[in-house]
């Protein structure tokens, strides 16, 4: 049975060897880091010192998905607006031995279960790359559809990719 709990500055080795190569970690973080690799304390400086780079406190909620055999997943929580009524989820990654099987799924929905009847979240974002599709299928399967926003473009590896809105609206979510 998988379960939620917040992120401990010791999780960062096993989620960052997740993180094979640079195009998993791209995946994964995007451009907010400079560089690759990362070190936990890297992860655990931008987490735990910087409020993952949100200047409002009481916003930022990186948070561990584990089960009996250990952690299996990760995801960071933050407000967009100041109402707090927007929640934008990113840096969901899962194990490389667990993809495939359910977890993905099962920690969003955990994630969303937070977001909406914990946090109180109006609506849920998320981006997900186009060249991530295994991501875009796995929110999909867990309820979020596709935002008439525009995806932003992020120059990558040499590449440019583009962001998938996602989004889950309060009602959708209670139906």
């Amino acid at each position: 049975m998988l379960r939620l709990r917040p992120y401990k500055p010791g999780d960062a080795g096993t989620i960052l060897a997740w993180c094979g190569d640079e195009t998993a970690f791209r995946k994964w973080t995007g451009d907010r880091y400079a560089s690759f690799p990362i070190t936990e304390a890297d992860m655990n400086e931008k987490y735990m010192d910087r409020n993952g780079d949100c200047p409002e406190p009481d916003n930022f909620y990186p948070m561990t998905a584990f089960d009996e055999t250990g952690i299996a997943g990760h995801l960071i929580m933050r407000f967009t607006d100041a109402e707090k009524t927007a929640l934008r989820f990113g840096f969901v990654i899962v194990d490389e031995a667990k993809r495939g099987r359910g977890y993905g799924k099962e920690m969003i929905r955990l994630a969303l279960r937070y977001a909406f009847e914990i946090l109180k979240a109006d609506r849920v974002t998320l981006g997900v790359f186009d060249n991530n599709l295994p991501a875009y299928r796995c929110y999909k399967s867990a309820g979020f559809r596709d935002s008439e926003k525009e995806g932003a473009e992020c120059m990558l590896l040499g590449e440019l990719w583009k962001i998938i809105e996602l989004e889950m609206a309060r009602e959708d979510y209670f139906q």
